[in-house]
Order: C-alpha cells, then sequence, then structure tokens
C-alpha cells in the first residue's frame, strides 16, 4: 500500500497528489510514468511523473477527473492510501543541449512538461514555454513553469487570462519570427498535440509529444497502448511515452482512445450515483 501525504487542489477538477514512494524516486527521471489502482478491483490507468523529491521519498502526480477512476481518486485524502504505484515506466525524455526549446503544454500537460523543461535547462537550452488552458480556471503551475523558462506565453481559448487563443498561434508566431528554433516539445490532449506537429511540419522543426493511449499493464504485456509512429506498431509503455510528433498516425490514435466511451461512461455515471448514496 503507498501513502497519500499531501493534496492539494490545482485548479478545477484538477489535483495533486503527493505519494510516499522512495524506491520509485531513486530511478525517476524526466518523461516517465507510473500505473496506479486504487484498490484490488481497480482499473489501472497511468500518470506522468510531475515532481519527485528525494529527500522526502515522494512522488508527485497531477490528474485531472475525466472519468470513474480519476473521480474515485480525487475522493481520497491525505493519510489514505492506494493499493498500487508501479515505476517509474517507459522510456526518459531525451535530455541534451539542443539550442533553443519551446515547451507546449496544454491543460493536465503543464505537469510532466515541467520537469522536462527543468533538465532541458540545466543542461544549457534556452527554454520558452508556452501554457494554454480552455480558460483561466484550469490553468495551474504559472509559476513553477516560468522559474524553469527563460520566457513563458500563456494562453487562453476564451481570453480569461493571457493571449487569447490556442497554443498553436504564439508556437507559429515564434516559428515565423526567425528565432532559431532547434526542438519543440508538446504534451495535453491528443488534439492539441497532433495540431502543435501539423504547425511545426512546415518549418522541419523535430517535434516531440508524450502520447497517452489507453493503457493497462504498463509493461508491454497486453498491447492496448499500441500506436502508429512512421508506419510501425509502437508501444507507447515501453517504447514511449515520447514520439516524434510528424510520425504519429494521429486518426489511429484518436479513434482508439475513443473506443471504450460508452463503457466509461456507464463506470462513471455507477460512481456518481454511489456517491450521491453515501451523501
Amino acid at each position: 500500500m503507498f501513502r497519500i501525504i499531501y493534496r492539494e487542489t490545482l485548479a478545477t477538477k484538477i489535483h495533486l497528489f503527493k505519494i510516499e514512494a522512495p524506491a520509485i524516486v531513486r530511478k525517476a527521471l524526466a518523461g516517465q510514468f507510473v500505473v496506479i489502482r486504487i484498490d484490488e478491483r481497480g482499473e489501472r490507468i497511468p500518470l506522468t511523473l510531475a515532481d519527485w523529491d528525494g529527500k522526502e521519498g515522494s512522488v508527485t502526480t497531477v490528474f485531472m477527473e475525466v472519468g470513474a477512476t480519476t473521480f474515485r481518486l480525487a475522493l481520497l485524502k491525505a493519510g489514505d492510501f492506494i493499493a498500487d504505484f508501479v515505476g517509474p515506466l517507459g522510456v526518459p525524455s531525451h535530455i541534451d543541449k539542443f539550442g533553443t526549446v519551446v515547451c507546449v503544454a496544454g491543460g493536465v500537460g503543464a505537469a510532466p512538461i515541467a520537469p522536462i523543461a527543468k533538465a532541458l535547462k540545466e543542461k544549457g537550452n534556452k527554454i520558452i514555454s508556452i501554457l494554454g488552458a480552455r480558460s483561466k480556471d484550469l490553468l495551474f503551475w504559472e509559476d513553477k513553469l516560468r522559474s524553469v523558462s527563460h520566457r513563458l506565453i500563456v494562453t487562453t481559448d476564451d481570453g480569461t487570462y493571457g493571449r487569447k487563443g490556442v497554443v498553436t498561434e504564439p508556437l507559429k508566431d515564434l516559428l515565423e519570427s526567425g528565432e532559431k528554433v532547434d526542438r519543440v516539445i508538446a504534451i495535453g490532449p491528443t488534439v492539441m498535440m497532433k495540431f502543435c506537429a501539423l504547425t511545426t511540419r512546415p518549418f522541419g522543426v523535430k517535434t516531440i509529444v508524450s502520447l497517452n493511449p489507453i493503457m493497462v499493464d504498463g509493461t508491454g504485456m497486453c498491447g492496448c497502448c499500441r500506436v502508429s509512429v512512421g508506419g510501425v506498431t509502437k508501444l507507447a509503455c515501453v517504447d514511449g511515452p515520447d514520439f516524434d510528433g510528424h510520425q504519429v498516425d494521429w486518426d489511429l490514435l484518436s479513434a482508439r482512445q475513443r473506443i471504450y466511451l460508452d463503457e466509461e461512461k456507464r463506470s462513471f455515471e455507477h460512481w456518481q450515483a454511489q456517491v450521491g448514496k453515501r451523501c
């Protein structure tokens, strides 16, 4: 069992948990993830590492309530335990001195991109970060991302904070400005990462995305997280989650993510009803 030592609500339906997991901390690297399970009958879900603390022996994860499991997870409090917290899993992000790196974070993508931006800055790169959300109430970690960036641009779809518009607009402006951009890293909703890749393709700028397909065991055994990259089938849990965004079959990925929407909706409604009865 793994103890929740701290929890915080960062924005509307977006929560941060610090989990006591010293063994994971000793091996954790930017870009990796963990697979968690609330109890013995729970669903296994992947959560990217947002931070970790060697002295405290804690791993920080951030998640948004989108389905039954994250809804149940959000009900837990500091001092509660979860059954499984497995990791670190996946291939760490490639950290090197590239030059100027633009880190694009959409929504909850701010959490996994922060340690990547930090590691890249420590390597000597110039970091320009773009942080976007649908509205101001969904933004979080602006200060944290600013602290690991040389420049930060904030956007909201509805214009309630920062620049009005989506993250691809300032990204395109940067690419068209003449400033040399050596690499782009985009993490967020699938459609956002897809359009970041489409935006950078005409400029020939390497674009890395962190894919989030349906995942079960996280070790390559089940094959649920298969994605097509450059016409080759890859497993996001062991070959990724980072891939070349210009090579991803985005339509196939989106279709696979929609496979269980009806089942997910029924499960979510069931747990909401159970909570309502207890209240």
